[in-house]
């Protein structure tokens, strides 16, 4: 086995021989680590490498099978994240732990209310949060309702609701993955404030220029095992993948399949106008990825959700055509599936999976007319159907019978897409589906979108990444204040042109990005 280096600060927490199984899958195996006090330590690898468990095992939100692990030279076994808490270790998970019916104040300071005579201060608490807020640089209503937020803002109330407790060390899980340029660079600017003074930050991450910018020291995990631990100042974005990966990555965008004009349209959309939208067209034909770029409230989710009859739609016409038929869209997310639309939606855990179900019962839950007879599941015929799935999207070390949270982030994403395909859909909706997935499953499903529109498959891409939307999509389609600000074609499709439609300017401003 590997040995970790020796971190050149004094040992914060250690880990000996650290092993992890969940059922039959193997996550961690014999892993062994030195995190120095006041440091940024990075974990980094695949999807199923293991790092978000080991995270998860500094913080108490799992206990090793065997192993030990030290905190400040003591050996200490936390039995929760409650324990954790209590020795000044906190957790920032990837999936959001929002009250959805409390205020933002409230969700921050939770369990941690100023309290008077067993009443809770509000205007204390307020005071508190315009503070703790003040100094993040984050611009939230402590007096909103957590529902209520998008993603990006409820991933802002979970990183202030950790540094309301001046924990000695975070490990944050996936921090920035729906922050847009500027709330990352200002959270970047705390990760550095927190490890100079003297809080010690675990870092999981799949962006490589993230960790390289931040860390001291790069721990790369693969198939649960230790690969090395390396100063970043040495290291590459290049050589961190093919550490990661066991190999060189290649080209990281497939080829993309040509969409003549007389391809068939197999989605089209007129004058919808619903929450967030104020009458977006357009067409999209088989075989074609469509990208939707813009802003964090352009609405981009929001044309995806009506589209798909999520939301409530006032006026306008979505219609399916397939083999010359037209099918009009209406009713509810049902109606839609029958007429040949599928979704990704944006938030696998809150829109998306079961996390607690087996990952069976994930695979089958919109398509059990397939694996029923006379109102029965067939369970012969579900297991071979999961199977073919699983194969077909690539999810790998799946017990069908294990549930959906044991997976890692890539490969859940990834039963999100088999669960869809089973459908046999003339278009897939797909909201941010690679949000929270590493290098390597990117790839993966990449090239599954290369396949299904090979196969004339029409393909709605919603993503933050500039990067991605060039390099998948045949058409972009800027959205801006809920309509459409630009369509970019061919040499039209740069950068440049996204961001300046994004902000309705010919150049757009300096560090700033859609989302």
């Amino acid at each position: 086995m590997p040995e970790a280096e020796p971190s050149l600060q004094d040992a914060h927490v250690e880990l000996k021989d650290i092993s992890k199984s969940f059922g039959g899958t193997r996550a961690l195996e014999g892993v062994s680590l030195t995190v120095g006090r006041g440091s940024i330590h990075a974990l980094v690898g695949e999807n199923g490498a293991g790092k978000s468990t080991l995270g998860k095992i500094i913080a108490g939100a799992h206990a090793p099978d065997s192993g030990q692990l030290l905190l400040d030279g003591e050996p200490v076994r936390f039995h929760s994240p409650r324990d954790a808490i209590a020795r000044g270790v906190i957790l920032i998970a990837q999936e959001l732990a929002i009250v959805p019916a409390l205020t933002v104040a409230q969700n921050v300071f939770l369990g941690v209310e100023p309290r008077q005579a067993g009443f809770q201060q509000r205007r204390e608490l307020r005071r508190r949060y315009r503070e703790l807020a003040a100094s993040v640089g984050f611009e939230l209503d402590g007096d909103a309702n957590a529902g209520s937020l998008r993603t990006a803002d409820q991933q802002k109330v979970e990183i202030m609701r950790a540094l309301s407790r001046n924990a000695q060390l975070i490990v944050m899980d996936e921090p920035t993955a729906a922050l847009s340029r500027p709330d990352v660079e200002a959270l970047h600017a705390v990760i550095r404030q927190l490890a100079s003074s003297g809080t010690t930050v675990v870092l999981v991450s799949h962006f490589l220029g993230e960790v390289l910018e931040l860390a001291d020291e790069v721990t790369i995990l693969r198939d649960g095992r230790l690969v090395r631990t390396v100063p970043a100042a040495g290291q590459t974005e290049e050589s961190l993948m093919a550490a990661m990966l066991g190999r060189p990555l290649d080209a990281t965008f497939p080829a993309k399949h040509p969409v003549g004009a007389d391809t068939p349209v197999v989605l089209s959309v007129r004058d919808l106008v619903a929450p967030g939208v104020a009458g977006v067209s357009f067409e999209l034909r088989a075989g074609e990825i469509l990208g939707l770029a813009g802003l964090v409230g352009a609405g981009r989710s929001e044309v995806a959700r009506a589209i798909y009859r999520a939301n409530r739609v006032a006026a306008g016409t979505v219609s399916v055509i397939s083999e010359g038929r037209e099918l009009t869209v209406t009713g509810t997310p049902r109606t839609a599936l029958r007429s040949g639309l599928a979704m990704i939606p944006e938030s696998r855990k809150e829109q998306g999976l079961l996390l607690d179900r087996p990952v069976t019962e994930n695979v089958t839950l919109s398509s059990l007319a397939r694996v029923c007879r006379a109102g029965m599941v067939r369970r012969g015929a579900e297991r071979r159907t999961v199977r073919q799935t699983l194969t077909r999207v690539d999810v790998r070390g799946a017990s069908p019978g294990a549930p959906a949270a044991a997976l890692s982030g890539g490969n859940q994403q990834k039963l999100l897409f088999g669960r869809s395909l089973l459908r046999d859909p003339r278009v897939l909706i797909a909201d941010e589906p690679t949000r929270g997935v590493d290098v390597g499953a990117k790839r993966a499903i990449y090239e599954l979108l290369a396949t299904l529109t090979g196969r004339g498959l029409g393909v709605l891409l919603i993503s933050s990444d500039v990067e991605e939307i060039l390099g998948l999509a045949h058409r972009v389609l800027v959205m801006r204040g809920g309509r459409v600000a630009a369509e970019l074609t061919g040499d039209g499709m740069t950068e440049a042109a996204i961001l300046g439609a994004a902000f309705g300017t010919t150049e757009p401003p300096p560090k700033e990005v859609p989302e």
